[in-house]
């Protein structure tokens, strides 16, 4: 159902940034405080994509559908509004006028290209979640290290420590395109990850002595309920894959009846060509 200006002013924000759709790409992302961020969303090329389009009520509910819509039309005619939008901003935009969120989005849309669905996803989630509700609005040339640390102890307060760090990162990132713009000179977040909580590492304990890994392979073998299961966890110790490249496996990438039998695939962490050989036992499963 489309927005309404009643239904905008009366949205309450929440702990957790939310969203409210109307239509066509066009979404309020309303911050938990309080400040309500127009974004459009779109695929280009098969990669999905997206634009800042301002601040409520600075820019109107009719303003947003109509930059919208010009949007739309530039994808229509198979330009990427983001690259239209950069190309403008070169000529036009003060540097110091541009928010930390704008510079965001446009390193996210340069970047996403390179990056798989999950990880896309969970940098943009949390730049949503933790970056954009406390320096998203401030002017990316203001930014510096005192603000990056304050927002980056607000995430280290929940004991989530790895995704602080992360979120440094991508900060670090997001001001070094800054400077290859022209918006800043200076990158004030790497000294900011002398300044995180480094927790203390948690070993796992693993299997060494030769009977429990006996006993451990044991278990393995003696489950037999579902099939699929069965296999992964029998193949496991024979290809030393991780677990997600071995649950995704395909077929295709089976040479069974080759001389030497090989499973081929690309791995998802590092976009590189992997060879994993099969012994007997692989191939048997199989």
């Amino acid at each position: 159902m489309p927005l309404t200006d009643t239904a905008i002013r009366n949205a309450k924000p929440g702990p957790k940034p939310r969203r409210l759709a109307d239509g066509g790409g066009l979404t309020l992302s309303i911050r938990p405080n309080g400040t309500k961020a127009w974004r459009f969303r779109f695929r280009f090329r098969g990669k999905e994509q997206q634009l800042s389009a301002g601040i409520y009520p600075d820019v109107s509910l009719q303003q947003a559908r109509q930059l919208r819509d010009e949007y739309r039309r530039l994808i229509a005619t198979g330009v990427n509004p983001s690259d239209k939008r950069k190309a403008g901003r070169a000529v036009t935009v003060d540097s110091t006028s541009v928010s930390f969120e704008t510079v965001a989005c446009e390193w996210f849309a340069k970047e996403r290209p390179n990056w798989s669905e999950k990880y896309a996803r969970n940098v943009s989630t949390r730049l949503e979640r933790y970056v954009f509700p406390t320096l998203g609005e401030r002017s990316i040339a203001d930014v510096g290290a005192p603000n990056l640390l304050a927002m980056l102890d607000l995430i280290q307060k929940r004991g989530t420590y790895d995704t602080a760090q992360r979120v440094q990162r991508y900060s670090s990132q997001i001001l070094d395109y800054a400077i290859v713009r022209g918006h800043i000179t200076h990158n004030p977040a790497p000294p900011v990850k002398a300044a995180l909580t480094k927790p203390k590492p948690k070993h796992f304990a693993a299997v060494t002595d030769p009977k429990d890994i006996g006993k451990l392979l044991s278990m393995l073998h003696a489950y037999e309920e579902s099939l699929v299961v069965m296999s992964a966890l029998r193949l496991a110790p024979l290809v030393f894959v991780r677990p997600g490249e071995l649950r995704k496996a395909k077929w295709a990438d089976m040479k069974l009846d080759a001389a030497e039998p090989q499973w081929e695939y690309l791995v998802t962490k590092t976009q590189t060509d992997h060879i994993v050989p099969l012994s007997e036992q692989a191939v048997a499963i199989l």
